[in-house]
């Protein structure tokens, strides 16, 4: 994260991280203010996958991704000014991508990162099948709520 601010955010990605038994470290570094703190993370990270939260500027992914050839997904925060955000993550130069999910959608982020490593890991892959089920069988069940609910 860039900022605790992003913590709501991160926490949407969590969530999702622990449901499919996925570790990570959640960790504040700023492209900005800590440049030397961002290096030393990224660098000593065993990380496979990189999500990087970030609102404003959000320079933050795209310096990590400048710092590693490891996948770097943006999760761009909105706050006060919900675009910044986006528009700076997904306009990187030529050479240094950085993959980005909707504005605030951390479970988003999380679940990307998990279908990059899932190429490896069967494990993994069957877990993210069967969280999938779950959302279908979630929307199945709403449906016939409402087909049964008289309107």
């Amino acid at each position: 994260m860039g900022s605790r601010s992003d913590l709501p955010i991160a926490q949407k990605a969590t969530k999702v991280l622990q449901k499919l038994k996925v570790s990570y470290e959640l960790r504040i570094a700023s492209a900005h203010r800590t440049p030397d703190l961002l290096a030393e993370v990224v660098n000593n990270s065993t990380a496979g996958v990189l999500v990087c939260f970030a609102g404003l500027a959000a320079a933050l992914p795209g310096a990590v991704a400048a710092l590693t050839p490891r996948p770097v997904i943006a999760v761009p925060c909105g706050g006060k000014v919900p675009f910044d955000s986006l528009l700076s993550t997904v306009q990187m130069p030529p050479g240094i991508p950085v993959a980005v999910v909707g504005v605030d959608r951390g479970e988003n982020g999380a679940l990307l990162a998990a279908q990059v490593l899932a190429l490896a890991d069967k494990d993994l892959f069957g877990r993210l099948v069967a969280y999938r089920s779950e959302m279908a069988d979630k929307v199945f069940a709403d449906d016939e709520y409402i087909k049964n609910e008289e309107m």
